[in-house]
């Protein structure tokens, strides 16, 4: 039995009998399997979805399904390719990297369904590996500083930010009226926490906005690239 499965994974199965679709469907689904152990590890919080994770499995063992079905069947695969062109997928992609999990479930599905397991195993060990290294990598919080205060005012808070953080808060907005002032300050959120100015020691930036005075409100919105569903 053991020798039976070595020359069928050896050979990709040649003919499409019962037992080399199970091996097929078999292949990408433990194959999905490290799919999705990949996405689970790589994402967290907020950002990790049960359902898209489980949807990555189906689509490695759906796209292996069709791949057995087109065959090299040529006018079989024309009519497939038409019949999937007017499904439209309007799924949101809540991370950059999802779209790497779709494509490489796509590419296990089509290289299980035409019996190339070596090549999907070994591609898919190496996109693991990557993502396993890097997948936890995350862009730094911003901050948005939203104030409006008197206009008299313009030149003191001007001279506090740049007192707090030089230049790493980037101005994004200045609107004014004819007695007001509202200002929109971009900055990283590790500045946020800790000030680069000498004279930021020991008071945050809340405290020092209101002891101007004449202003009539101040917010920091925090914002990140991840999309939460």
């Amino acid at each position: 039995m053991r020798e039976y499965l070595f020359q069928l994974l050896e050979s990709g199965g040649g003919e499409l009998t019962g037992e080399v679709i199970l091996l097929r469907l078999a292949v990408s689904a433990v194959i999905a399997g490290f799919l999705f152990l990949s996405y689970r590890l790589s994402h967290s919080g907020s950002i990790y979805s049960a359902k898209f994770n489980v949807s990555l499995v189906a689509l490695t063992v759906i796209t292996t399904t069709v791949m057995i079905v087109i065959g090299n069947n040529l006018a079989l695969s024309l009519g497939m390719v038409g019949a999937l062109s007017i499904v439209r997928f309007r799924t949101a992609i809540k991370d950059s990297r999802d779209t790497i999990y779709i494509f490489w479930a796509i590419v296990v599905g089509i290289c299980c369904g035409a019996g190339d397991y070596l090549v999907a195993a070994a591609g898919s060990a190496v996109v693991f590996l990557l993502l396993l290294l890097f997948g936890r990598i995350r862009t730094d919080n911003r901050a948005l500083l939203i104030l409006r205060t008197a206009r008299v005012n313009e030149s003191r808070v001007e001279s506090l930010f740049f007192q707090y953080y030089n230049r790493k808060a980037v101005l994004r907005a200045k609107n004014t009226t004819d007695e007001s002032t509202e200002y929109i300050y971009e900055l990283n959120g590790k500045y946020l926490r800790k000030p680069a100015g000498e004279k930021a020691a020991g008071r945050s930036i809340t405290d020092a906005v209101y002891e101007i005075g004449g202003i009539e409100y101040f917010n920091i919105v925090m914002q990140n690239d991840e999309i939460s569903g």
